[in-house]
């Protein structure tokens, strides 16, 4: 149950207010003036405090600039309740800090909406999403109480892609985002020797080429199919007003693009430094990881050994080898060119 301070010096007001959200489901704590709330602030941590800006000893001001100085509540969504609607009052609160505004007299239906509002944006703040297309769907979801992106693919227009056929290419400016409603797909880079190497692997389910939408720039990568592909296209200017229409949304997007950045470094001090084995054994527990769906059992993917050893960031007659001792430790089989981990505990042993 999440818990509602209500700091109001009229008696009337609270009790009614208090009345309402205790309806509602909240535990409700009342204060009859700025001084005792922020005491009571101080002993309770509430999720959310309600605050007349006129009161005797302190005021509504002086209450949220005493919030603010606390590290355990300065970032409590604050929402002040007041009958004085001069522009200097708005201006004032919200350079403060305060979260938004009910003007007495207010309808129920107002405070509960706006509390909701607040308490939503408060938990998705404090939320944290990966750095890949999981993670990216789990944001939008928790940002707008629905799966919003999964909603923008509904309608469109779905395009059909054989087995190593290009999505978009590097260098390309990007004008669509992609939803994978079939297949699998990889996103590569080349360097001048023709040598691929993997940057992420995306599945049904997964939306792809984001990063060049939000970044606003061209792709940095290369996006094929590693099987015949259906996926629907979705236009930019339609993911862009989603990110326009909700500024969480966007401030959470920024920390997936930095984690995203540090899982890259992490991947090219791999490839830099991990031996062989390991570099074999990390792309099979990404491959599993992705696309066993976390069912028990032994897991079976077929896949090309060039695509897995771009994965492994390796040449593609070391890994061969490496499979092989793999197979004889146990810890694979290979049966009609699919790969299949027998070994789940042993082979992650390898990374560690």
């Amino acid at each position: 149950m999440q818990t509602i301070l209500l700091i109001e010096d009229n008696t009337d007001i609270r009790e009614n207010t208090a009345e309402i959200l205790d309806l509602a489901g909240y535990k409700v704590l009342t204060a009859e003036n700025g001084k005792l709330g922020v005491e009571l602030a101080l002993q309770q941590k509430p999720d959310l405090v309600i605050c007349d800006i006129m009161m005797p000893v302190l005021d509504g001001f002086g209450v949220l600039h005493m919030l603010q100085r606390n590290d355990d509540l300065q970032d409590v969504p604050f929402i002040f309740l007041t009958a004085k609607t001069e522009r200097t009052d708005f201006r004032k609160g919200m350079e403060m800090g305060a979260d938004d505004y009910i003007t007495k007299p207010f309808s129920g239906t107002e405070l509960l909406h706006a509390i909701e509002g607040r308490l939503k944006k408060a938990l998705l703040k404090k939320q944290e999403f990966a750095s890949n297309p999981e993670g990216l769907n789990k944001l939008m979801q928790a940002a707008t109480g629905k799966e919003s992106l999964q909603l923008l693919s509904e309608g469109r227009n779905t395009d059909k892609f054989k087995k190593k056929q290009v999505i978009y290419m590097e260098g390309n400016h990007p004008a669509h985002l992609f939803y994978i409603q079939k297949g699998k797909i990889k996103t590569f880079k080349r360097n001048e020797d023709g040598k691929e190497l993997v940057v992420e692997l995306y599945n049904a389910g997964d939306f792809l080429g984001y990063i060049a939408l939000l970044e606003g720039t061209v792709y940095k990568e290369t996006a094929e199919a590693m099987e015949e592909c259906e996926i629907a296209v979705i236009p930019r200017e339609d993911f862009e007003e989603l990110l326009h229409n909700n500024h969480e949304v966007a401030v959470q997007f920024i920390r997936l693009l930095a984690r995203n950045i540090t899982g890259k470094e992490q991947q090219l001090l791999g490839l830099a430094y991990n031996s062989l084995r390991k570099k074999v054994a990390e792309a099979l527990m990404h491959l599993h990881k992705k696309y066993s769906g976390h069912k028990e059992g032994p897991f079976a993917i077929d896949i090309s050994r060039d695509n897995l050893a771009a994965i492994a960031g390796t040449a593609t007659e070391s890994l061969i080898r490496t499979l092989g001792d793999f197979r004889e430790e146990k810890l694979i089989d290979i049966k009609d060119g699919a790969i299949i981990i027998l070994n789940e505990k042993k082979l992650g042993a390898l990374l560690y």
